[in-house]
């Protein structure tokens, strides 16, 4: 299976969204057209909608940074739980989605519960999952070139595990130290003190503990041969408020030396959505893409030909993005609860 391209520039859209919060009819018409909903709960998440009535699944994008879908904080929207049993009364089936790399599906089962949603593993699709998946089950890897490098925190190391992938890096404090002088003739000489000969992969998610050392040890690698893997591209990430560093900035150093892009694994990059596809296996025509976020959310629906995209507005984008940017929703509400109006 060839790898995945990297998203590039999407067309500008020249179709306004409808804003549907307080149209009843409206927002049933809407939700009777699809049967899988794909949706995004938390920090700037957004959620996806497939046909609400004949609904067989509900994908819900989430994050764990401040605002989102379904939550800020720790703070559960109002209506938030009432909606996503509205939907599953409907006989929906809700999945959870997430770019963030940082916690495993485990530990959003346990975010989930503790703000009173119900869930199970299996609902979950992080973009850390999907990265290990890809690696375990797609990419054809050398019996000796198994092993993968990580730049990122525990999530990440928690999917390669239920995988039986191997990894260094990550979080192991042997990596959270400076650049010694001897470090440099180690490396470039490709001593094994410093770089592991079994490591085929590079896989670059959000690292809290990004340093100098992790980048060269990643660089040389890939120089090497590894295949250079990112679990998403988001360049910020929201909290308190206001933006700071993503994945993707993660991701930017290595992209400005080696002057190539890795593979996504996380929205928009169609590979997740090919994966969440051969999981759930549902009709993307009856299915629809609801997030906050129009340049990973909805363009992830709109690339991936979904039936239909819902942004709310309780996240990343503002509407005037929803409006006048250059990736819009079909439809768009102030917050998800507004769909409780179908009721």
């Amino acid at each position: 299976m060839a790898p995945p391209e990297s998203p590039q520039p999407y067309p500008a859209m020249t179709t306004v969204p409808r804003y549907l919060t307080g149209k009843k009819e409206e927002i049933k018409e809407f939700l009777d057209k699809f049967d899988v909903s794909l949706t995004s709960p938390t920090r700037s998440n957004g959620m996806h909608f497939v046909r609400l009535i004949l609904v067989k699944r509900l994908i819900v994008s989430i994050r764990t940074s401040d605002i989102g879908v379904l939550w800020s904080g720790d703070h559960l929207f109002p209506g938030t739980v009432e909606t996503l049993e509205m939907l599953r009364s409907n006989g929906k089936q809700v999945v959870f989605v997430t770019n963030n790399s940082t916690k495993s599906r485990a530990d959003y089962k346990k975010k989930l519960e503790k703000l009173g949603i119900p869930s199970t593993t299996e609902e979950i699709f992080s973009s850390s999952y999907s990265a290990s998946i890809y690696i375990s089950r797609i990419l054809k890897l050398p019996e000796n070139k198994r092993k993968v490098f990580v730049i990122g925190e525990t999530g990440i190391e928690q999917e390669l595990q239920t995988e039986n992938v191997p990894f260094i890096g990550g979080t192991d404090p042997a990596y959270r130290r400076e650049v010694r002088p001897e470090d440099y003739k180690l490396i470039a000489a490709g001593d094994t003190s410093l770089l592991d000969p079994e490591v085929g992969v590079v896989l670059v998610g959000l690292d809290f503990h990004l340093n100098y050392l992790k980048l060269a040890l990643a660089y040389h690698y890939i120089k090497r041969g590894a295949v250079f893997l990112a679990t998403n591209i988001d360049s910020t990430l929201p909290n308190s408020g206001t933006l700071f560093p993503g994945a993707g900035s993660m991701s930017a150093p290595l992209i400005m030396m080696l002057g190539e892009e890795p593979v996504s694994l996380g929205k928009p990059n169609q590979a997740m959505m090919d994966a969440i596809e051969g999981k759930f296996k549902f009709d993307r025509s009856r299915t629809c893409m609801v997030g906050d976020r129009a340049n990973t959310d909805i363009r992830f629906g709109l690339e991936g030909k979904l039936g239909g995209t819902l942004g709310v507005l309780t996240g990343v984008s503002s509407k005037e993005d929803f409006l006048t940017g250059p990736i819009r929703p079909s439809v768009y509400l102030d917050k998800l609860s507004d769909l409780l109006e179908a009721k």
